[in-house]
Formats: structure tokens, sequence, C-alpha cells
């Protein structure tokens, strides 16, 4: 599509938005007030499926994909798949908002202005019919903060449909209100979760000398950690290494025979995220043997590092203007999102919606339980997610 193009086919998106706005934040609230954790999101979907204007396909247990226009290819043009999540967190809300949820589960990652914005945003592509520059296919994503990841399943079964590229929108407190950080390259990180066992030889705490300690083992073992990943990957390249779980013994004067930990490796280079994992099984063995025990490394493999395409991207921000919306200064983050393992299929790009200063915000991070955006961030996830879609749908037509 030639610039001009791009820029009425987007204000055609952005007034159709704004009829749907009401609605749209209607369904916000509701999904607000009524979330369900990874897995369990039965009646989410059906909320969302009764809203969407066309029929739904089920993906990945309790997902769903909607199809706008002719999303086969005879004619060269590839969809373009726009995703949001359907998935709560298991947290008690401490909003005073009407629609708060009650239960101890609770939308605190903006799953709920996602799900309602793209609503939106398909019920105005059904209007616009073959005007459209590439079809577009909504994927509500089931577990998003939970294994197994929803991501991964549902681009499994999303590849036969063999979508030129893949989007999406994610709210963030920490950026401005009227900004978006959409850069190339890689935003998040990736993220793989270790669990660390020492056994060692349990014996009464008045006689140490007689067995061997885990839990002085252990502690070394994560002193360790923290000190020689700072040593093993570059002091430029993004990466964290963080113990949030340590556990051993039952009573002050007994050295137990097992102690164990779990830790989180994240990094934004494929290879640091290796170096972080031999690092682990190295240091774990070598200091656990040095204090007479054996120590053992289970590794959870999670989402690859979030990688934005950069062709998607460099005309996305280009599109921001038009949608009253302005490019945020580079920003990066070692935060993790199971998104990018759609990129196994397709060319990714997530753009960052700032919260900061908007009208009713009080500042809090994301899984707080007092995060609570403004209904207003319905319509701003809506534009960009139309953003988005335009920037990516130049890659759904060959080059001749």
């Amino acid at each position: 599509m030639p610039p001009s193009t791009d820029a009425a086919m987007l204000q055609r998106l952005l007034s159709g938005i704004e009829r749907e706005l009401p609605r749209a934040v209607a369904l916000r609230q509701r999904l607000h007030a009524h979330p369900e954790l990874a897995h369990m999101e039965q009646e989410t979907a059906a909320s969302v499926a009764a809203e969407l204007p066309v029929p739904t396909e089920s993906v990945a247990g309790t997902g769903l994909l909607a199809h706008i226009g002719d999303t086969g290819t005879p004619n060269g043009v590839a969809p373009i798949a726009v995703r949001a999540e359907l998935d709560g967190l298991p947290i008690e809300e401490r909003t005073a908002a009407a629609f708060a949820a009650r239960g101890g589960v609770m939308h605190a990652c903006g799953h709920d202005v996602h799900m309602a914005a793209l609503v939106a945003l398909c019920r105005v592509a059904l209007e616009l019919g073959g005007a459209l520059p590439a079809p577009l296919l909504a994927v509500f994503q089931p577990s998003e903060e939970a294994y197994p990841s929803g991501a991964e399943q549902t681009a499994g079964e999303l590849a036969a449909r063999e979508p030129a590229a893949i989007v999406a929108a994610h709210i963030h407190p920490e950026l401005r209100w009227g900004e978006v950080a959409l850069d190339a390259g890689p935003v998040n990180a990736s993220c793989d979760a270790v669990e660390i066992i020492v056994e060692g030889e349990p014996t009464h705490g008045a006689y140490p000398h007689r067995g061997h300690d885990p839990i002085l083992a252990l502690a070394n073992v994560v002193v360790t950690l923290h000190a020689e990943a700072g040593r093993r990957i570059d002091p430029v390249h993004a990466a964290s290494l963080t113990v949030g779980v340590l556990e051993g013994g039952s009573a002050e004067n007994v050295i137990p025979g097992r102690a164990r930990a779990r830790a989180a490796l994240r990094a934004h280079r494929r290879e640091d995220r290796l170096a972080l994992r031999a690092m682990v099984e190295e240091v774990v063995g070598g200091v656990a043997a040095a204090h007479g025990c054996r120590g053992i490394v289970v590794l959870e493999p999670g989402e690859p590092a979030l990688e934005n395409d950069l062709q998607i991207v460099t005309r996305a921000r280009a599109l921001l203007t038009g949608a009253g919306m302005e490019a945020a200064a580079e920003w990066r983050s070692c935060g993790s999102d199971d998104f990018a393992f759609f990129g196994a299929i397709a060319p990714l790009a997530m753009g960052f919606v700032g919260l900061e200063g908007a009208d009713g915000f009080s500042p809090r991070p994301l899984h707080h339980p007092e995060l609570l955006p403004p209904d207003e961030a319905v319509r701003a996830v809506a534009r960009v997610q139309a953003v988005m879609y335009l920037a990516a749908a130049e890659l759904s037509v060959p080059s001749a």
C-alpha cells in the first residue's frame, strides 16, 4: 500500500473504532469483573465470541480464532494475525472499581483491555470488507501467564494458515500516556525456569562434621550464581538471573538431607541464554561437590526473546502520528511474553502502549493488585492494534 492509501485506511479504521468504543468498554468491564486462570478461560472465550461479528474457531483448547475477510491465499494475500490474551492472574484485586473482580483472580496485566480492543477492531474490519489491505485473523490466545504456553500451542495450530505476520499491542504503566514503544530487535527477554536441588547428608546440628550440609552448599550456590552471571555475560547485553525460592530443613537444630531453590534466567540474545544455562550447571555441580554434596539442575525452558521485525516496526512508527500517538524513546525490557513463540511461524511485532499520566490512572506495575488501566486504554490499544495491522499488511502480498 502506498503511504497515502495507508493513511486513508487508518482513518477509516479509527473512525470505526470510535463508533465501537462504548460497546468495547462495556465488554472490557465485564471481562475484568469475571477473569479466569490459564487454560480455564471458557466463560471469557464465550463472552468474546458473543461480541465478535463472525463465527469463531477453537484453538489451543480454550482459545479462539476469528477470520475477517478471505483468509485463503489463492490471490497471494496472506492474513495478518492480531493477538490478544484471555487469561487472568491468581491475584486478589485491590482496586475500587465498580467492576472489580472477586475471588482471587484478576486481570492485572491488561488482557481485558487487549481483548476488548481487538473485538472492536474486528467489528470495524468486517464493515470494511473488501477494502481491507489483507485478511485479519484475530487470535484470542489462552494461557499467556502460565505453562504450558498458550502461544506455543496456538502457533503450532496457526502455522498451517500461513499468516504473513503476527502483531500485538500491550499496555505498559512505565511508558507515558500517548506514547508507544516500537523498537526493532529484541524488546523482551527469553525466560527459563531452573530448579536447583542440593543433596547432602543429614545430621544433628551439634555434630555438623558427621554430615554434609546442603543448606550451606545451596547458600554458596546462590551467591556464586549471582557473581558469575556478571562475569559470564557481556555487560552491554541484557541478561539477568533471579533466585526467587529457597527451601530446606524443618528444624533449627537439624542439618537436613536436601535443600532446593528456584531461579529464573533471562536474556535478549540466544547465545547469552545458552551461556546462562551452562553456567548454572557448572556452578551448582562444582559448588555442591566442594561441600561434599550433590547438585542437580532441572531446566524448564520458557519463551524465547521477543524480537520485533524491522519492517513492521518502521512502518508502524510512521503511522503512529496519524493515530494521534507518538513513538516513545527506545525502550527494551527483561520482561518476557510468550508472544515470542509466534516468531517461529511468521515475522512478529509488539507495540507497548503507555499509561503513565492517563486521566484516572494510579501508577502501579504490571501484576500489581491495584493496577487498573482506565477505560480510555481500550481506545489507545485498539488504535495501536490498527496501526500494527496496517504496518504488517505490506508483508501479506508477495513481491513481484
